[in-house]
């Protein structure tokens, strides 16, 4: 029986039962396999793929959406990603092609890798901002920031909720009440008994991925960020939007290094929804 044109091949929606299969394809690219951001990213949004005959998959993405269940307000796309052997042949362009056509006049947004950003381009989604990806060992800062921090509990959910859909600019329910079970540590900044920032640090491989990092200023996101470190002996790694320059300098001298620079792109919108002065950091670059 003779093969299928790639160009023939179904676009069909991802389960939880495809998790191996993305975590190999991640691996097929040089990635790491990042199960349990692959199972976050599944149950929260819409895993979007294309079968290989010979098994495993020629290529997948994911898409989470935002605002009401009726009406998304915004569409996060991450993940998009080409098996090796089929690189170069236009399936990704297919599978962004099929992503855009399904979700209609909702707007995009998603983090390019400079490989990536012409295809994107070609699409029609524009540069709207850039995200500077840091990891390293974090060196403890004693600093007082007179901005007090605790372990988030389950009371403190419906708040939570109130200030990122006020930061993000759109509603974000069925991903940040899955944090709870997702990260390994959930804090939250008060003042006066408001909550006033929150972050949360996930295990992704042998690091822990900070992420989102929201807070009313810098201070206190540097408050956050080292009642995080203070949790884990992991290395840390985030993606801080470049316009925050004094928590990347803060973050750098802290031992924190430069890795990556990241296009930050929307297609229907010119610039993000929300507040990016209180939004520091995305919960995951491939979900905003």
């Amino acid at each position: 029986m003779p093969t299928p044109s790639l160009a023939a091949l179904p676009i069909r929606r991802l389960t939880l039962r495809d998790l191996r299969a993305c975590a190999d394809l991640s691996e097929d690219r040089g990635w790491e396999r990042e199960e349990h951001k692959w199972g976050f990213l599944l149950t929260a949004g819409k895993g979007y793929g294309i079968d290989d005959p010979r098994g495993g998959l020629v290529a997948a993405c994911v898409v989470t959406e935002y605002g009401s269940w009726e009406r998304p307000e915004l569409g996060a796309v991450g993940m998009v990603l080409v098996a090796e052997r089929h690189a170069r042949q236009g399936v990704g362009r297919r599978l962004m092609r099929h992503v855009v056509s399904v979700m209609g006049t909702t707007p995009l947004t998603l983090h390019a890798t400079p490989y990536g950003r012409p295809l994107y381009e070609e699409l029609g989604f524009k540069v709207t901002g850039r995200a500077e990806m840091l990891t390293g060992t974090f060196t403890p800062d004693t600093t007082e920031y007179g901005v007090p921090t605790r372990a988030a509990t389950a009371e403190d959910l419906p708040a939570i909720l109130r200030l990122d859909e006020e930061v993000f600019g759109a509603d974000r329910t069925p991903l940040i009440t899955r944090l709870p079970a997702f990260a390994d540590q959930l804090r939250v900044a008060e003042e006066d008994g408001r909550i006033i920032g929150y972050t949360a640090a996930w295990p992704n491989m042998d690091t822990h991925v900070i992420g989102p990092l929201i807070a009313r200023d810098t201070s206190t996101a540097k408050a956050l960020v080292v009642a995080l470190a203070a949790g884990t002996d992991r290395p840390l790694r985030t993606d801080i939007d470049v316009r925050h320059e004094e928590l990347l300098a803060w973050a750098k001298a802290r031992g924190l290094a430069s890795v990556a620079f990241n296009s930050v792109m929307s297609y229907g919108i010119t610039e993000l929804p929300g507040d990016w002065t209180r939004r520091f950091a995305p919960l995951t670059v491939a979900a905003g």
